[in-house]
């Protein structure tokens, strides 16, 4: 999959992708635009139970240096994009707020910038993913391309757009790209020249949702999920990622995954709302 890459990007990409060819990461950097999201209020308590399932995080610079033991042994994927809030009119005006030397010196295991095709900022935040591949590449870190959507596009995940997004983020040297599932998903996969991990979006109303989204995604040629919300706001955090791991590492189908997570929810802790006021833009 990497092998034409220089040793330490595949040595980095290593410990995000699993030798079986997945990735199951968890994704914990909404704050950065979201602030504190529900289930992610406290994130070093939040993710204590879950890491040990996952093969890295996602997240923002601060978060890891505040909330992460330094002695974490997982891959670790830093945002390096941002700028905006969900205050603001929308979120795609941003630039880069991280540099690759420093995202080497936090041991990252790769950066991720999104990307806005088609937005009044696109053209800013192509040019981000430019300057950081363009950066990245002199110290062997992956970059992870992410296709968002943003307000004035959440009607576009869709295949045409997604295939167009992705294409766009391979072709400018994104190592990996980060995109969202749709109907006809394989042909997302099939037009770019890199490997794909799905996002797993806003919450799915069942546990059987967010297993048959990654069931399928792997099917239609991903190499993994990126999960974060459908996890961490999950009434059971730790069985329903206990399930999508299944899925991933151990070859569970859906049935054989939801019931591993019904298994386990009567073993593990239910998630506590700690600020019941608390609520997502």
């Amino acid at each position: 999959m990497f092998e034409n890459m220089p040793w330490g990007k595949r040595n980095r990409l290593a410990s995000i992708v699993a030798p079986d060819g997945h990735a199951l990461m968890l994704a914990i950097d909404h704050g950065y635009f979201m602030g504190p999201t529900t289930g992610m209020e406290k994130p070093a308590s939040a993710i204590a139970p879950l890491v040990s399932y996952i093969d890295s995080l996602m997240l923002s610079p601060g978060i890891l240096t505040s909330c992460v033991p330094s002695d974490f042994r997982k891959g670790i994927v830093l945002r390096a994009s941002g700028g905006n809030t969900i205050l603001d009119p929308d979120i795609d005006n941003e630039e880069l707020i991280l540099d690759a030397a420093e995202a080497v010196k936090l041991n990252a295991s790769a950066v991720a910038v999104s990307v806005f095709i088609g937005s009044e900022h696109g053209h800013r935040t192509i040019m981000n993913l430019t300057e950081m591949v363009n950066a990245a590449s002199k110290l062997n870190l992956p970059v992870l391309g992410v296709t968002a959507v943003g307000k004035a596009l959440k009607d576009k995940k869709e295949k045409r757009y997604l295939a167009h997004a992705s294409r766009i983020c391979a072709e400018l040297g994104a190592d990996v790209v980060k995109t969202y599932y749709c109907e006809g998903f394989e042909e997302v996969v099939a037009k770019c020249p890199v490997p794909i991990v799905v996002a797993g979006g806003p919450k799915l109303n069942t546990d059987k949702d967010v297993l048959e989204l990654c069931f399928n995604a792997i099917q239609c040629g991903a190499i993994g999920v990126d999960m974060g919300r459908n996890v961490w706001q999950a009434a059971y955090p730790e069985a329903v990622i206990a399930g999508v791991r299944g899925i991933l590492h151990e070859n569970l189908n859906v049935t054989q995954a939801l019931e591993l997570v019904e298994s386990l929810k009567s073993k593990k802790t239910k998630r506590i709302e700690l600020f019941s006021e608390t609520r997502d833009e």
